[in-house]
């Protein structure tokens, strides 16, 4: 029951039904619902910005694998001051301890708020979940990249991994979720780094460019 729950919470039967329409009509290379990709960090210049009244659509982990024309892939926000990206500066470039960072004191308020954030229930669940990002990045500078996502955490292909929606041309725009493990990919400046595919702007289908995203690094 609870896997069926899971299931329906992440959106896999509408998924499923996006999966099949895309093979139908673009093919067997078409694009699947939560498709794991491979993206270079400094090459996500932005994160894409949703204007539902100028064409730019909320989308959402669920729209994984849609094709979609139209001028939303124009809709941007620079990075710009991020508490999530100052804190992990501070803790791999200064040596910033995770306690003394302001995101520490943020998870720290959002728990006695909430009794919950990011999975986790107590302070000390908040320290063990910094000590495996120091794990992460310790993995990522030693081999190179990022482990999948859904290897990693059991999950349907990369549902949960950092998602991106990809442009016109190509390019990646950040849409939420993953943020600690992008930021790490960033300051290591790694070459190719797994993500989970958003949507796909329709130029870059029919321009090829879902298959060179297709390939893993090495």
């Amino acid at each position: 029951m609870n896997a069926l729950r899971q299931s329906i919470s992440a959106g896999v039967p509408v998924k499923v039904a996006r999966d099949i329409a895309n093979r139908l009509r673009y093919g067997p290379e078409a694009p699947r619902s939560d498709e794991l990709i491979w993206i270079r960090p400094r090459d996500v210049p932005a994160w894409y910005k949703a204007d539902p009244e100028n064409g730019a659509p909320v989308f959402r982990r669920r729209h994984s694998g849609l094709i979609a024309s139209g001028d939303w892939d124009l809709s941007r926000r620079p990075y710009g001051s991020h508490i999530k990206l100052d804190s992990i500066r501070l803790h791999f470039e200064e040596g910033v301890p995770w306690q003394e960072t302001p995101l520490f004191a943020f998870m720290l308020e959002q728990l006695a708020e909430k009794g919950r954030v990011d999975s986790c229930h107590s302070r000390e669940e908040l320290v063990a979940r910094y000590e495996r990002l120091d794990r992460i990045y310790e993995e990522a500078q030693r081999s190179g990249t990022l482990r999948p996502h859904g290897s990693v955490n059991n999950t349907r292909r990369e549902h949960g991994g950092i998602l991106v929606h990809i442009a016109r041309d190509g390019t990646p725009l950040r849409n939420g979720g993953g943020m600690h493990r992008f930021a790490i990919a960033h300051l290591l400046d790694l070459e190719k780094i797994p993500a989970q595919l958003g949507v796909l702007h329709k130029d870059a289908w029919d321009a090829g460019i879902l298959q060179k995203l297709r390939q893993p690094p090495g």
